[in-house]
């Protein structure tokens, strides 16, 4: 297991009773090296949607868990927020949840000369994401070779 996921995991673990004794849910973690510094990144969701309270809520319990246990050498920020509007899909129940929500996928190589794609997500499955880019026109896509899924937002 790499240094990454350990921490991720770890955190994890602490993390559980708070959101259950708080009836939130845990959406993700990363911990991750941005510009220079590392990141541990805590995403709570609830049914009604997360508030500020809540994320400090989570926050000043999970800061003082972490602190006693000091299992993460370097030196980092820690963040709890909602995973937003937004919110990217990661995991598997992220995509469950989001069937029939409009996506946006960004590609690591283009097709056709682009790399982005909007349409609704009608299907997952461990290797494919499949998208209705048009009506009754669909597009499946290889999990490898895709960056980032996210909600679209639109307003």
């Amino acid at each position: 297991m790499a240094r990454r996921e350990e921490y991720e995991a770890i955190t994890e673990r602490l993390l559980e009773p708070i959101l259950e004794e708080n009836n939130f849910e845990l959406y993700d973690i990363e911990y991750v090296k941005e510009v220079g510094n590392w990141y541990l990144r805590v995403y709570i969701d609830k049914e009604d949607g997360i508030t500020i309270d809540d994320c400090e809520l989570v926050s000043r319990a999970l800061n003082d868990l972490l602190d006693e246990k000091d299992f993460i050498s370097d030196a980092y920020i820690f963040e709890v927020s909602s995973p937003g509007l937004g919110r990217q899909l990661k995991k598997d129940k992220h995509f469950a949840k989001s069937i029939g929500e409009e996506v946006e996928i960004k590609l690591y190589k283009a097709i056709d000369k682009k790399k982005e794609f909007d349409g609704i997500l009608t299907a997952f499955d461990k290797d494919t994401i499949t998208i209705e880019i048009e009506e009754d026109n669909t597009m499946v896509l290889n999990r490898s070779e895709i960056a980032m899924v996210r909600l679209a937002l639109d307003f």
